[in-house]
């Protein structure tokens, strides 16, 4: 099996806050479960260097055997990039034997927003 990798066209991701700025607003509760799975998941450092490799890598997606080297076991790895799946800030494709990783299109820029203290 070949690693090359399939390019995917790249689309202008439509921005899709998750809440509004801290600054503007209350969090509503449910906004803030949602935003602490988010913050949690990146709390870690490993989680926080996977979530980086597959955000910086070219074409927008990587492969796990792209990103797997950060010093923890294979399983470890899977285990991370799953939590970073649920917590919403990753997808994930299988093709063949592989997983592909892409950050989740709104992600960067709703977390900026959330964020965004000028507002």
């Amino acid at each position: 099996m070949s690693n090359s990798r399939v390019e995917l066209p790249v689309l202008a991701p439509e921005v899709v806050p998750c809440c509004p700025p801290l600054t503007s607003a209350e969090l509503s509760e449910a906004d803030a479960v949602k935003t602490a799975a988010m913050f949690k998941a990146l709390g870690d450092p490993v989680r926080l260097r996977l979530f980086s490799k597959v955000a910086s890598h070219p074409g927008g997606e990587a492969c796990v055997c792209d990103v797997q080297d950060v010093g923890v076991s294979q399983p470890t790895v899977s285990h991370h990039l799953k939590k970073l799946r649920e917590a919403g800030l990753l997808a994930s494709e299988r093709r063949g034997t592989w997983v592909y990783y892409r950050v989740e299109p709104s992600v960067l820029a709703a977390l900026a927003r959330l964020l965004d203290l000028n507002r």
